[in-house]
């Protein structure tokens, strides 16, 4: 039987391509050890732990890009600091935002905030939240 040669871009998707081309990241540097999640401070309120999402990420799953983690993650780099591979977790999240919000749909929607609230909140809290949360701030 002949061997048959896979390249890297025949087993590749196009949401794993863009993935590792936004985040810098190379997705199968991860081999599911949980430290991430073990670590992450958010990982309870996540509904994809932060290794289930990169586990998305690798199979390329777009149903990675419905979790509520990916907008949950703090980017507080316990993930990175914890991973004997050096994944930059917070880089895949964010590309994964990135990607999500580039489909279309904003995760905040300014329009439907109360403006009482708004003038109440620090300005840096509104000008964060719509630089991760809509494509205003990208």
């Amino acid at each position: 039987m002949a061997r048959v040669r896979l390249s890297r871009e025949r087993v590749r998707g196009e949401l794993v391509r863009k993935i590792e081309e936004l985040s810098g990241q190379n997705l199968l540097a991860c081999n599911q050890c949980g430290k991430c999640s073990a670590g992450c401070p958010a990982a309870t309120v996540m509904d994809l732990l932060p290794n289930q999402v990169i586990r998305y990420a690798q199979f390329g799953l777009e149903q990675v890009l419905e979790a509520k983690s990916i907008w949950i993650c703090a980017s507080c780099q316990t993930c990175y600091v914890r991973c004997p591979h050096g994944v930059d977790l917070s880089r895949i999240m964010e590309a994964l935002r990135v990607i999500a919000l580039e489909q279309g749909d904003d995760h905040l929607r300014p329009q439907e905030l109360d403006p009482d609230e708004v003038a109440d909140m620090p300005q840096l809290a509104v000008i964060a939240g719509f630089r991760k949360y809509t494509m205003m701030g990208g």
